[in-house]
């Protein structure tokens, strides 16, 4: 039955962390982008729905490997513990994979919680290459192990009571999986059982959590550190005006709009008199939480036409007032800066932007991550 479990556990588990890498690997170059490396306006809900996913799949995991792992916990005390150099490398790979899985999971739930005072290292470079780390242990484990997952998965199946593994494990392994079963559960856990308490608890854990992205179930996501509708004029904020130094904007504030005919200084009354366009538009945070909002003000391409910038293949940076961090500047693309539903967003369900969202104006874009939908615009630059 172990081996059985061990393999069903291993393919859950596998379809979680692909889905994560996938969707967190997307969500890294879409706010790091490589060379040619181009992420399109539209859908406008794309990047909500692939980041949830990122964030669900990820917490998803943490039971399925908590399980897996107890199901492969006999073997660590096999003996002897290495009979070869093939079998101690295998072992060595073995530990990189279970070190580099727990490591992203673990920062990645601190990630999503704002724990970051216990990550004594940059998150995002840590984060990123230990999943590439992850993928390449992953890959070779499942080459290593195919044949024996394909007889677990295939072969006629052991007896459900029946906690022993493969013959090959050795008296000692069978005695210690033996002992393990029965501590954990009297007479021992069936494959169905550990299968169907395993699959109980990732689903609780989602429902848990994905309240913070679907909001008809924010009721129920008890876990969820952010929830769609609670924030300042009903949207959620990760970073104040406080915390990035935004005590107050005067009416001295001016827009600097610069491109290649000139460059313009407006007030906020200046961009209220230009027209107005409102767009049906999602928050969507790297932390998984999302949340929709009606957003009006100046699109961003007739602020270009403005300045002359109406080259379609121009990039734009937008700059907040923000002094410092690592998203104090953010570049649209062409096709994004010159997407009409692109704005430089003046008001919130119709009020006056909220200091906290970025009064007197942020960008806000189609299918884009909520960290560069720039706040306190100071500049726009063609």
């Amino acid at each position: 039955m172990r081996t059985a479990l061990t393999a069903r556990l291993g393919l859950m588990l596998g379809i979680a962390f692909s889905i994560c890498l996938v969707t967190g690997v997307l969500s890294h170059f879409i706010q790091h982008p490589p060379g040619g490396f181009h992420w399109p306006s539209r859908p406008v809900q794309l990047y909500r729905i692939t980041q949830g996913l990122h964030v669900a799949s990820g917490l998803a995991s943490v039971p399925l490997l908590t399980a897996k792992i107890w199901s492969v916990f006999p073997k660590l005390f096999t003996w002897p513990p290495v009979r070869g150099l093939a079998h101690g490398l295998e072992r060595a790979a073995i530990g990189l994979l279970s070190a580099a899985a727990v490591f992203e999971l673990v920062t990645g739930v601190l990630n999503i919680a704002y724990w970051y005072s216990l990550m004594p290292f940059g998150f995002i470079g840590a984060h990123y290459w230990t999943a590439w780390i992850l993928a390449g242990a992953l890959l070779l484990h499942i080459a290593a192990k195919l044949p024996l997952i394909r007889a677990a998965l295939t072969g006629p199946a052991a007896p459900d009571g029946d906690t022993n593994s493969t013959a090959a494990d050795g008296g000692r392994a069978r005695r210690g999986m033996l002992t393990l079963a029965r501590a954990a559960g009297g007479g021992g856990w069936t494959r169905r059982g550990v299968l169907t308490l395993t699959g109980a608890a990732a689903g609780a854990v989602t429902l848990a959590t994905v309240g913070q992205t679907v909001a008809p179930l924010g009721r129920v996501s008890l876990l969820a550190p952010r929830l769609p509708g609670v924030g300042p004029q009903g949207l959620p904020v990760n970073k104040t005006a406080a915390a990035a130094g935004i005590v107050r904007v005067d009416e001295s504030y001016r827009l600097q709009l610069t491109g290649p005919t000139g460059r313009h200084a407006l007030s906020l009354q200046d961009l209220l008199a230009l027209p107005q366009f409102a767009a049906e538009l999602p928050i969507a945070c790297v932390e998984g939480w999302s949340a929709s909002a009606t957003w009006s003000g100046v699109r961003v391409a007739d602020l270009l036409r403005l300045v002359g910038a109406e080259d379609p293949d121009r990039p734009v940076t937008v700059e907040s007032l923000q002094q410092d961090g690592p998203y104090r500047t953010s570049v649209l693309e062409p096709g994004q800066a010159r997407d009409p539903l692109t704005l430089l967003a003046l008001r919130l369900g119709g009020e006056p932007l909220h200091l906290d969202h970025g009064h007197p104006c942020r960008l806000i874009a189609p299918n884009r991550p909520g960290v560069l939908q720039t706040k306190w615009v100071a500049a726009v630059i063609a």
